[in-house]
């Protein structure tokens, strides 16, 4: 899927403010104050992208942060070699790029919808406002900034690895991430078209993967998505050669 090059202005224009339902449901929104919920009423806004839209290209400067109320996005970047590396999925409930919004810089990463998304962004004003005024808020984009961190260095691992049950297994285990994607719960709503380009296998070879994984009790594939019954175990999955040691 090549991303579909669309101006943040275009995203910009097409944007409305959030329902209440909407920002009922962001985690980090519970946790201000009475004023500081005002202030990100007022500025916060709601876009609905199609498959194959950019949100965030490498060397555009930083005008949001933003999160996934609806759908399936893809981070990634080219390698040296310039060959595609998938940083992370995704799914409903995450927030992303708090690194980039605090040192206000070029993104340095592509994140495109996989699917027809709706995305929430609130400006880097009212990010940096509520740094210097909310404690809670402070603790929450310094708890993504940890988790995120162990993603980055979980994902360099899947992308060395030639196992394609195992590459499936961690990738779906970093998409059950219950702080950094609270929304998903236990069933991700995931095509194995999509999971393939999460984790850069043919849907053939996902499906393969995925029907070995629920013959082990880890997950069970369901109608339009995949429901984890072991998330440690999901995550604990080991190579072959070092399981039968």
């Amino acid at each position: 899927m090549k991303p579909e090059r669309i101006p943040a202005a275009a995203l910009l224009s097409r944007s409305r403010p959030a329902s209440e339902r909407e920002l009922a449901d962001i985690p980090w929104f519970r946790l201000l104050d009475d004023e500081e919920r005002a202030r990100v009423r007022a500025d916060l806004r709601v876009v609905q992208v199609e498959a194959g839209e950019t949100i965030c290209r490498i060397g555009r400067p930083v005008t949001f942060w933003f999160g996934l109320i609806d759908g399936l996005l893809k981070m990634s970047n080219d390698s040296a070699r310039g060959l595609p590396m998938t940083f992370a999925g995704l799914p409903p409930g995450g927030w992303f790029g708090e690194g980039t919004v605090l040192k206000h810089e070029s993104y340095r990463y592509n994140v495109e919808a996989l699917r027809r998304s709706l995305v929430a962004g609130i400006t880097v004003g009212c990010f940096d406002w509520l740094l210097g005024r909310s404690i809670a808020f402070n603790r929450f984009v310094m708890d993504q900034l940890n988790e995120r961190l162990g993603q980055f260095i979980a994902a360099r691992e899947i992308d060395r690895l030639s196992d394609a049950d195992l590459r499936v297994a961690r990738s779906l285990g970093a998409l059950f991430h219950p702080v950094l994607y609270p929304g998903v719960g236990t069933l991700l709503h995931i095509t194995q078209q999509e999971l393939g380009y999460l984790v850069g296998l043919s849907r053939q070879r996902v499906n393969a993967a995925l029907h070995a994984l629920q013959a082990q009790g880890l997950i069970r594939v369901e109608y339009g998505g995949v429901r984890v019954l072991d998330l440690d175990g999901l995550r604990g999955q080991r190579p072959a050669a070092m399981a039968t040691r």
